[in-house]
């Protein structure tokens, strides 16, 4: 969000009636794959295409009937991924930061829930006949967290796409704060695609 600053979770909870709640989740899972059988994968990171075109994590806004932050994160992905989001729940412990939108009255909370590689192949599958498929999302789409010998294939690459709010940074945080690239990333794979 532009013009945003970062909260403490009890500062943003503690703000008046006046403000909106959002809980969006990077789903993320170890993946022993290779690309092209030579560069690992080492995890499968989810984000999505959204209603504007612009590239953010599966949420939405917190509604009133919901208990908690959490109760309406799971349900919005449940909404947006379809029924294979309820073989998991993120909880209070998956929290990773608020940022508050002062001009919006928006408080948008980010979350990361490590998956099964199993339990995010089943969210990708049936994400075609989740409920708001092709209205608020258009489709999800893997972080290649990767960069090829060209030093702008794969992340650099990725990172120059439109990203809502304040996606981009939280991604890239989180990236680096759970230890999802290689050491030293931004080191270039020799790899280059097959003809």
């Amino acid at each position: 969000m532009a013009g945003s600053r970062r909260l403490e979770l009890s500062e943003a909870l503690a703000l008046g009636p006046g403000w909106r709640h959002a809980c969006h989740a990077m789903l993320y899972a170890p993946d022993p794959g290779k690309l092209f059988g030579r560069i690992p994968l080492r995890y499968a990171v989810l984000m999505q295409m959204r209603f504007d075109g612009r590239l953010g994590f599966p949420g939405g806004f917190v509604d009133s009937q919901d208990g908690c932050l959490e109760d309406g994160l799971n349900r919005e992905l449940r909404e947006e991924l379809g029924e294979a989001a309820s073989a998991f729940r993120v909880e209070r412990a998956d929290y990773r930061s608020s940022h508050a939108a002062a001009g919006q009255r928006v408080v948008a909370h980010f979350y990361a829930k490590r998956l099964e590689l199993e339990q995010l192949v089943a969210v990708e599958a049936g994400a075609p006949q989740a409920k708001d498929h092709g209205l608020e999302v258009l489709g999800l789409v893997r972080v290649p967290l990767y960069t090829l010998r060209d030093g702008v294939g794969g992340l650099p690459a990725f990172l120059k796409n439109s990203f809502i709010g304040t996606a981009r940074e939280q991604l890239q945080e989180a990236l680096q704060d759970l230890g999802l690239l290689e050491s030293g990333s931004g080191r270039k794979t020799s790899a280059h695609r097959p003809q």
